[in-house]
């Protein structure tokens, strides 16, 4: 296609590839690819494998490829017109641009994993495309200036190898999850296991571009700051489409030591839990331990418990490690036959999850391990959770088929960072944060009720016992329930928006009247302009 395109003037090609096309293609989607041919800088887009329509054999395979909420690719989900797969910058502005003209609604893709699908389903309006940006993954890493352009459809698992492939001793605060777009995983935070430490992902950013709502590519200096501050932590899909990410990366010691270690409810799981909750925003900044929560066999006794799994990174060796839980959180009982010396990026497999042999060039792959029908929620925790109330929540756990929860501390550089910094406000004062999942394996509609009344249960029992006046939520845990009164209407964008936000909500609704005041980049949960309800 690039021989034919260079030997052939726009207006044939154009007039070539529309004609091809005619037969198969949606008369949207030949619109949009004329649109697009006039509009682009660089015409040579290879068509066989840049566009998919609905019927296309290879449609849902595509539409699936990234895609992590199984919930949304049931047959009754809305599917759009088209899914796009960009090969250069020119063409995510002319497909602004295009869907601009054409009136087409646009979705943007970097990872797919956003809880609620709104990177592939659009719920409040149709038609609609969707931009893949999964072909723009380039990394380019520059040690002596310790920073890296990362474009947007690169996985973070591939900038953590590319980081660790020039540096043993560079890493990057962000994900733990390591299929994680890029793209969208910054704008709304990037929490991850080096956050007590150096912040968020979104907190090492130093420079962006973007293509704005007039398909203008735009860097830091060009957008001014308010634009570059709201697209750090102010939720993807309201402010351009994002480009490329320019990150600060941070030093990290040649060897640095991991540990799981489980406590089920009769090794006094309760107790030792109640007694992290107390520590865990205080302990040294060098070490991150979360505890994921879940149900599991009483084995030889029958029934059921719950397993606390304390899954940890520490900055440094595990002889210092030992001496600083010795101090901190002997509780846990930590010896070094549970502790792993490594290296930074086979702490990252670790923490992802990968068994211990995997070789980093595994994420490489940038495919997710996890996909499921799932419903989750997310809480911030201010005071300790009472062991009554633990008690509480163990016994919904067990009446859960597969629940999942994750409690993430919070403390360290997470504490020094004032609220308004970036609109990502859950800094000082808080303990952890709560991830609350529910997953299931059957694709009946019908069938995933019983789960998500469980989990909407569960998050009101939580209620007298996280942050209140809002009760704060993560946004890159996206929940629609957050956005819906008792009788299943849309609220007022305030509610949400407070709820994710604080604050800083309100600099980003001026922001979003400034730099797309018509509400061109939209979703069901985007910031809305002044012009709009919220």
């Amino acid at each position: 296609m690039a021989s034919l395109a260079s030997s052939l003037s726009p207006v044939l090609l154009i007039l070539l590839l529309s004609a091809s096309f005619a037969a198969s293609a949606s008369t949207i989607q030949e619109q949009f690819i004329q649109c697009l041919f006039v509009n682009s800088q660089n015409i040579s887009i290879p068509l066989a494998t840049a566009f998919f329509t609905q019927n296309n054999s290879s449609f849902s395979t595509v539409l699936e490829s990234s895609a992590q909420n199984l919930r949304y690719l049931v047959p009754s989900a809305p599917k759009p017109e088209f899914i796009f797969f960009p090969v250069h910058e020119s063409h995510v502005q002319a497909s602004v641009i295009c869907s601009k003209q054409l009136r087409l609604h646009l979705r943007v893709r970097s990872g797919g994993h956003d809880y609620e699908g709104l990177s592939y389903v659009s719920q409040i309006e149709s038609p609609f495309i969707v931009v893949d940006l999964a072909k723009l993954r380039s990394i380019n890493v520059d040690l002596k200036d310790n920073t890296a352009w990362v474009q947007a459809g690169a996985t973070i698992g591939e900038v953590y190898y590319r980081v660790s492939e020039k540096s043993q001793t560079h890493g990057f605060p962000a994900g733990l999850c390591t299929s994680l777009g890029v793209g969208g995983h910054i704008t709304g935070g990037a929490y991850g296991p080096l956050m007590r430490k150096y912040g968020l992902g979104a907190d090492n950013v130093v420079d962006a571009r973007i293509v704005d709502v007039n398909g203008r590519i735009l860097d830091r200096k060009a957008m001014g700051e308010d634009h570059f501050w709201a697209i750090r932590g102010g939720g993807g899909g309201s402010f351009g489409i994002i480009l490329w990410w320019k990150i600060k990366m941070v030093p990290v010691p040649p060897t640095v030591t991991v540990f799981t270690v489980t406590k089920t409810l009769e090794q006094g799981a309760t107790k030792t839990l109640y007694k992290w909750q107390q520590v865990a925003d205080k302990l040294d900044e060098n070490l991150f331990i979360r505890v994921i929560l879940q149900p599991a066999s009483a084995g030889a006794k029958g029934g059921r418990t719950v397993t606390t799994s304390y899954n940890a990174l520490f900055l440094g060796g595990a002889d210092e490690l030992l001496q600083v839980m010795q101090e901190s959180f002997p509780e846990l009982g930590l010896t070094k036959k549970d502790c792993t010396e490594t290296s930074w990026i086979k702490a990252v497999l670790y923490i992802a999850g990968y068994p211990s042999e995997t070789p980093p060039e595994v994420l490489l792959q940038g495919k997710s391990t996890f996909k499921n029908y799932f419903k989750a929620k997310s809480d911030f925790v201010k005071e300790p959770i009472p062991e009554t109330a633990l008690e509480g929540l163990w016994e919904r756990l067990m009446e859960e088929d597969s629940p999942l929860m994750v409690f993430n501390p919070y403390g360290g550089m997470m504490s020094k960072i004032p609220e308004s910094a970036i609109p990502f406000p859950h800094r000082n004062g808080t303990l952890f944060k709560i991830q609350y999942l529910s997953l299931w394996k059957d694709a009946d509609t019908g069938k995933a009720k019983p789960h998500m009344d469980w989990i909407r249960n569960l998050y009101n029992f939580m209620a007298p016992y996280v942050s209140k006046l809002p009760r704060t939520a993560y946004v890159n845990y996206r929940d629609l329930d957050l956005g819906m009164n008792n009788n299943g209407g849309s609220e007022d964008a305030r509610v949400w928006g407070s709820k994710y936000f604080k604050d800083n909500f309100n600099r980003l609704v001026r922001v979003k009247t400034k730099v797309d005041p018509d509400n061109f980049f939209r979703h069901e949960q985007s910031i809305p302009p002044l012009s709009q309800p919220h």
